[in-house]
């Protein structure tokens, strides 16, 4: 399976890198799986919200590049489930499509297009992360649903 992780922005603390570099590792048995790293567009200071709209937009048009597979957006008004149901959907992609993109937008969220083009939005949470700790949380989730479609305690 290859799976495709587009984010905006670098991970610039050393302690999120090592984490996700971790859980990269670890998914080297079951997956190819690929960060591709957008621009995050500059923002002045307290932007408005026709400001934020545009970096959005920006920030989309350099996503919209790098959607390939069964796409899911990330974004706190997309369904949520459970560790046991992601691995569910994974394995059910991985048998059908083989290919799976997940999106996690900049620190002003996702642009609407890229949201259109998505298969479908998950939410991990109704609350807000910064999107480098998202990139952590995800890189884990997918270990752990692969974990969980191979029978493993590591989930329980």
């Amino acid at each position: 399976m290859k799976i495709r992780i587009v984010c905006v922005g670098k991970v610039k603390e050393s302690y999120f890198a090592d984490g996700i570099a971790e859980y990269l590792k670890r998914l080297t048995r079951f997956a190819k799986v690929e960060i591709i790293e957008v621009k995050e567009e500059n923002f002045a200071q307290d932007p408005s919200f026709a400001e934020m709209e545009k970096i959005k937009e920006k920030e989309g048009a350099s996503i919209l590049k790098s959607l390939k597979g069964h796409v899911v957006a990330l974004c706190v008004e997309g369904k949520q489930c459970s560790s046991e149901a992601l691995a569910e959907k994974i394995a059910k992609i991985r048998d059908s499509v083989g290919e799976l993109t997940f999106v996690i937008g900049g620190s002003y969220g996702l642009a609407d297009e890229v949201k259109k083009q998505a298969a479908e939005k998950l939410s991990f949470s109704q609350m807000t992360f910064p999107h480098t700790l998202m990139r952590l949380i995800l890189t884990e989730q997918l270990y752990r649903a692969f974990m969980i479609d191979a029978g493993s305690t590591y989930h329980t």
